[in-house]
């Protein structure tokens, strides 16, 4: 094997003996996830994305080592603005805590099998016809305004959602939990229950997302490795994030505007890459944006936090 097959391989173990040790041994079903388990179970797969950028930056050096710590960090800070749309799903469709963690699982499952996919075509076009990061980083100044400006969260509406429409239109759905199943017979007749609509909307939203998401890492790298194993690695946690900020996850009211900075950065750097290239290597690219990403959103949480306590003390 050659050594990006070996790193293919070894991501591809890592990933599939994580997930036994958190279904098997952290997770049981069923079960409410306390903070400290969240806790526990966010440093695992935090600290799991990192062992795997001390293997990159050991096996293949400095510079895909950054790129991809850099875009795990962007995918990590961006599934924040995914958990507080989770939210808003889980309550209007009332879903019973009992039931969270494995609807979860399934969705980010199904998410992950949508950004392959997403990811596969993304980098084949761009290999063939450059001039679309031109057109993507068009979109992220654009969506990094439009986020700036709008809380386009406050506006959602998980009944009105075109995906939801779509399912209660040609499938028998049923507003029953099913006790946990996804499929359940009334009348002898099957019927898709609740938790099966919204395993589907959360892959749907979460592909959403990804429409702002992947283009941002493609504007830190283009190498297929690179972007699979950030946005894998950062997916994945989302589940124990959600259990972790569920309930504080309104306190970071100026992340989305730390985000959008960020989105806006990204994509001036890919509308003007001919003319960056001729002043910085792409080591110093990485540098300033790994900087940047952690600049403004760690800037942006700090702040949040702080206008959190003022207003506290008022």
């Amino acid at each position: 094997m050659n050594n990006t097959e070996i790193l293919y391989f070894v991501f591809g173990i890592v990933v599939l003996l994580a997930l036994i040790f958190d279904l098997g041994l952290i997770s049981k079903k069923g079960e409410t996830i306390s903070i400290k388990k969240a806790l526990w179970q966010t440093f695992f797969w935090v600290l799991l994305a990192f062992s795997f950028f001390v293997f990159l930056l050991m096996e293949d050096g400095s510079k895909p080592a950054l790129e991809y710590i850099s875009a795990y960090l962007m995918e990590w800070s961006l599934s924040i603005d995914n958990i507080f749309v989770f939210i808003l799903i889980f309550s209007a469709f009332k879903i019973k805590e009992k039931f969270h963690s494995r609807v979860l699982l399934l969705g980010i499952l199904m998410a992950i099998l949508f950004r392959v996919i997403f990811i596969i075509v993304g980098v084949e076009l761009i290999e063939r016809f450059h001039w679309i990061l031109y057109l993507f980083g068009v979109f992220l100044v654009y969506t990094g305004i439009k986020m700036f400006a709008e809380d386009e969260e406050k506006e959602f509406d998980p009944h009105e959602n075109k995906v939801y429409r779509f399912l209660k239109k040609f499938l028998p759905v049923t507003h029953e939990d099913g006790n946990g199943k996804y499929i359940i017979r009334i009348n002898g007749k099957p019927q898709y229950t609740i938790l099966f609509v919204v395993v589907v909307l959360l892959a749907s939203i979460d592909l959403v997302f990804a429409l702002d998401s992947i283009p941002a890492v493609m504007g830190i790298s283009q190498d297929r490795l690179i972007i699979f194993t950030s946005n894998i690695f950062a997916v994945l946690g989302l589940r124990s994030l959600f259990f972790l900020l569920k309930g504080a996850v309104k306190q970071f009211q100026f992340l989305q505007q730390g985000i959008s900075i960020v989105l806006i950065f990204i994509g001036i750097k890919m509308l003007a890459e001919y003319f960056i290239n001729q002043w910085l290597s792409k080591n110093e690219q990485v540098f300033i944006s790994l900087a940047m990403i952690i600049v403004c959103i760690g800037g942006s949480v700090l702040y949040s936090i702080q206008y959190n306590k003022k207003n506290a003390l008022k």
